[in-house]
């Protein structure tokens, strides 16, 4: 077995390969931190949405790094790169690539040829994506989902692993063009990113203002994330949990034929036109599977999806004028309804039995 630095291996014990995984997520945070200050949470949901398979949204205000991050983790993986700047006369066909006719000069033939756009990579950067119009926006959609680009009525499936990491500037609303909830929700996570912390942009200005060169490398390759997206689907969840997430999802659901909208939290009724949807479900659940396994843990608890909550939710919920008059955002909600929902069914036994699950099936 090899054990070669940063390579994850298949292990024969579970622990063994948690460990692996927490080893190596260490190292990324260590490559990453040569470039960027500070920003360990969001670095960690990054990595949590793309060890599931998932897309993400980093939203902040200019100035915050958020391009930089992104290339920056890009390259601690080892992965194809490309970067597309979205702009009000960006084509869909400038993202997902054209046909062309190529002419044989010898037999005057001509056919065509499908030349690939920038979408072809395995880390997409889509920078300030609410800058181009719908239709360009929904050009990533069979992307991001079937992990294929359509064009001429061929499918041209794109490498593996894929990831969509869009970035959007939350204050400026002139001249842009707000992803709609259907596109939003197939994005697993919105990572906000916030504020340096005073000592974390003195480091900043000292970097940046003294000619500092470092430069992250490379430290996992894409069979190594692979290897990783196997074991988090492998991750017990106790039957406790599962229904934890789903009470969340579930009480944001104003119009919910199936439940009285008198059982709803008052701050849901108050303040939401719209709930998440199953999407969001699931994407509790896998999230939490890879917070797990990032804190040395082989089965998931309450506590591990309750970490996850907000970078699932607050995309997904619609607001209305009432939370905007008053103030209150889906952050806000969130908070609300993780003090309100309760846990119910847990027990020493359970926990026992899904420490022991993984273990036994390594």
């Amino acid at each position: 077995m090899s054990e070669e630095p940063g390579k994850i291996v298949t292990a024969a014990n579970a622990e063994q390969a948690v460990r692996q995984v927490q080893s190596a997520f260490e190292q990324l945070s260590d490559e990453i931190g040569k470039v960027i200050v500070g920003q360990s949470d969001v670095v960690e949901q990054m990595l949590i949405a793309i060890f599931c398979r998932g897309n993400a949204v980093v939203e902040g205000v200019p100035g915050l790094a958020k391009t930089l991050l992104i290339s920056t983790l890009a390259k601690t993986l080892d992965l194809s790169f490309n970067r597309i700047q979205f702009t009000p006369d960006l084509m869909p066909s400038d993202i997902t690539g054209t046909e062309v006719i190529d002419e044989d000069k010898a037999t005057g033939q001509r056919q065509l040829r499908f030349v690939r756009g920038p979408v072809f990579a395995n880390v997409i950067l889509a920078d300030e994506i609410n800058r181009t119009p719908p239709k360009t926006q929904a050009a990533l959609l069979e992307a991001m989902q079937e992990h294929q680009v359509t064009v001429g009525g061929a499918a041209h499936p794109l490498p593996m692993p894929f990831f969509v990491l869009a970035t959007q500037n939350p204050i400026e609303q002139e001249g842009t063009y707000p992803l709609p909830e259907a596109q939003l929700d197939r994005f697993m996570f919105m990572i906000r990113i916030s504020y340096p912390t005073e000592d974390q942009e003195l480091e900043v200005i000292r970097r940046t203002t003294a000619g500092d060169t470092s430069e992250a490398g490379a430290v996992m390759s894409g069979q190594d994330i692979a290897r990783i997206q196997s074991l988090v689907r492998e991750v017990p969840v106790a039957d406790h949990v599962v229904r934890y997430a789903l009470s969340i999802v579930r009480s944001t659901r104003v119009r919910d034929e199936e439940d009285d909208e008198e059982s709803k939290p008052q701050v849901v009724r108050d303040y939401l036109s719209w709930g998440a949807g199953p999407r969001a479900s699931q994407y509790l659940i896998l999230a939490a599977k890879a917070k797990a396994i990032l804190s040395g843990a082989t089965h998931v608890t309450v506590d591990h999806v309750r970490s996850v909550v907000h970078p699932v939710l607050r995309h997904r919920l619609v607001a209305n004028f009432h939370a905007e008059a008053d103030g209150v955002t889906t952050d806000d909600v969130v908070d609300r309804l993780l003090e309100l929902v309760s846990v119910s069914g847990e027990d020493e036994a359970t926990t026992r039995r899904m420490n022991a699950v993984l273990k036994g099936s390594a």
